[in-house]
């Protein structure tokens, strides 16, 4: 057993990351947002109105739905990617040593701080656990934080982002094998990486060599798509593919399903589109390097996706990606549904 130390500091990193997010204020509010409970329609109705729309509902019974303050949502992550990257971490153990822990801890902590700030909600797969351990994270505070700004009634709001998160929860459980096709790409992912700095400084060079060709691999992967190796972005363009699929038939979802039980929808996406698109530059940049540009970039990939196929097939043209892996767009079709549509017929889907 492997009883040396993370190459990253996991407690620093939660230090750092808790220190981060109680000195941003949410959303800019003044003054700071209070989260306050309120009555939410009960989780069989949300997964209902999901299951009408989409056909998929989850295999493991309600979904444990936890209001979580930035810290517990930071624990929680962290939790999710020790237990995600322990096979990748055990190999690097002794070749990344020089890169020092706490340092690492503490660009994990960053990264994990400002994002607590952001976040709304999350659907956790809880890699390395039962899939019916699951779980839906809400931030109280920051979706109080934009209801106050923004005027939004609370329990509407936080309704709207729980049927988003709750379809993701529908996608991995509803779909028998989703679940274990998703983590498999990542260990796959995780089985190319180097830690190698000589290595690392290459892919940084010829990313500059290439500046066209990097800036579309900031859009689609973050900065972990120009060091990437040929291998792991060819396995990068699967994940991204099924992610873009997954985001943006949620988003459509989340219109749809959404009906009765929030009739502000259609206001609260515009306003939150407006304000992904007027994000501050600094906050702009922090969001490509992370990835987190690439993943909007993800929503609205699929939302277009989703949007052609259903001009040709119907409100359940995506239907066909729920029966197998092999059905699956690949990131180039969902940027070109004709191809997936011409494939689908090819194949007697």
């Amino acid at each position: 057993m492997n009883t040396a130390p993370s190459p990253i500091d996991w407690d620093r990193a939660e230090r750092v990351a808790i220190a981060i997010a109680s000195r941003r204020r949410s959303a800019g509010t003044q003054p700071p947002a209070v989260f306050r409970p309120v009555d939410l329609p009960p989780s069989e109705q949300i997964e209902d109105a999901i299951e009408a729309v989409t056909g998929l509902r989850p295999a493991y019974g309600t979904a444990r739905i936890q209001f979580v303050d930035r810290s517990d949502w930071i624990r929680a992550n962290i939790a999710s990617f020790r237990a995600l990257l322990a096979p990748l971490l055990d190999r690097w153990n002794e070749s990344t040593a020089g890169f020092g822990r706490q340092m690492a801890g503490a660009e994990v902590g960053a990264l994990l701080g400002w994002m607590s700030t952001r976040v709304l909600g999350q659907y956790d797969l809880l890699v390395g656990r039962a899939p019916e351990d699951d779980a839906v994270y809400l931030v109280g505070q920051n979706l109080a934080a934009i209801e106050q700004r923004y005027g939004f009634d609370p329990a509407e709001f936080r309704t709207w982002v729980l049927v988003h998160e709750l379809t993701h929860r529908a996608q991995f459980t509803g779909v028998p094998w989703m679940r274990d096709h998703f983590a498999g790409l990542i260990d796959q992912s995780l089985s190319f990486a180097n830690p190698d700095l000589a290595a690392f400084n290459e892919a940084l060079k010829g990313a500059l060599r290439n500046r066209r060709e990097a800036s579309a691999q900031v859009r689609d992967a973050g900065v972990l798509g120009l060091i990437a190796s040929p291998e792991q972005k060819a396995v990068m363009s699967k994940i991204g593919g099924l992610m873009s699929l997954l985001e943006g038939h949620g988003d459509v979802t989340m219109t749809r399903a959404a009906g009765s039980l929030v009739p502000s929808a259609p206001r609260f996406e515009r306003i939150l589109r407006e304000r992904r698109r007027n994000a501050n530059p600094i906050s702009r940049t922090v969001m490509r390097l992370a990835g987190v540009e690439a993943k909007l970039n993800q929503y609205a990939a699929g939302a277009r996706f989703i949007a052609a196929i259903e001009d040709v097939g119907g409100p359940r043209a995506v239907d066909p990606c729920w029966r197998s892996v092999e059905h699956l767009p690949s990131l180039e079709e969902v940027r070109a549904p004709a191809a997936w549509l011409a494939r689908m017929e090819t194949i007697g889907s």
